[in-house]
């Protein structure tokens, strides 16, 4: 049988009747997908090069068929990496795989290779913090294979899958009518003088 406290005594292990209890503290702002916040990454991107960087609606994200054959009819790079069409998915493929998203992150920098080198990174941070879904898309071709002195060999995977990462135009994705419709500025490029802009984007969830 349980003894009484007496009386002013406090209770172990508890607090007396009629003393309020405090109330437990709030946690964190959590995402629905249970890690960080998405605007974090966002800021993540400017962080690590990205001249701007926006949270988007993937639904503007705009895949078209003409995209490709600028690969194909006009592009050196055609039919010698991985990372470029005819290996790449059709504009129908990634309009099917965009349609599976809400949000996406669009990134924008003056030099590709930046673009190229933040899109895998991004994309793992992200879906390290729980959106599993995370998939990424660079600007321009691949050239990985290039830098480290050897050519890409298109008949056998990939060496670098966890790096490697198609361009947007790559897989059919219309980047001045997405970026344009997101509030960024692009033009074409018209002069060796001109300022270039490169475009990436991770799709989120």
């Amino acid at each position: 049988m349980a003894g009484r406290t007496p009386k002013g005594q406090k209770r172990q292990g508890g607090k007396r009747q009629g003393q309020k209890r405090s109330a437990p503290k709030r946690q964190g702002r959590k995402s629905e997908a249970g890690g960080r916040d998405i605007n974090h990454f966002v800021e993540l991107a400017l962080d690590m090069g990205a001249e701007n960087a926006r949270l988007i609606d993937a639904s503007t994200i705009k895949c078209e068929a003409w995209v490709r054959l600028k690969c194909q009819y006009g592009c050196p790079g055609y039919n010698k990496r991985l990372m470029c069409p005819p290996f790449t998915p059709r504009p129908e493929e990634t309009a099917e795989v965009v349609a599976c998203y809400r949000r996406a992150i669009l990134l924008h920098a003056h030099d590709n290779a930046v673009v190229n080198d933040i899109v895998p990174e991004l994309e793992r941070k992200i879906f390290l913090a729980g959106y599993y879904k995370a998939l990424g898309f660079g600007s321009g071709p691949c050239r990985i294979c290039e830098n480290k002195g050897y050519k890409c060999n298109t008949s056998k995977r990939c060496r670098y899958p966890i790096i490697a990462r198609p361009a947007m135009e790559a897989c059919g994705i219309n980047v001045f009518e997405t970026v344009r419709s997101n509030g960024f500025h692009i033009e074409v490029v018209r002069s060796h003088g001109q300022s270039d802009d490169y475009f990436g984007v991770v799709l989120v969830d």
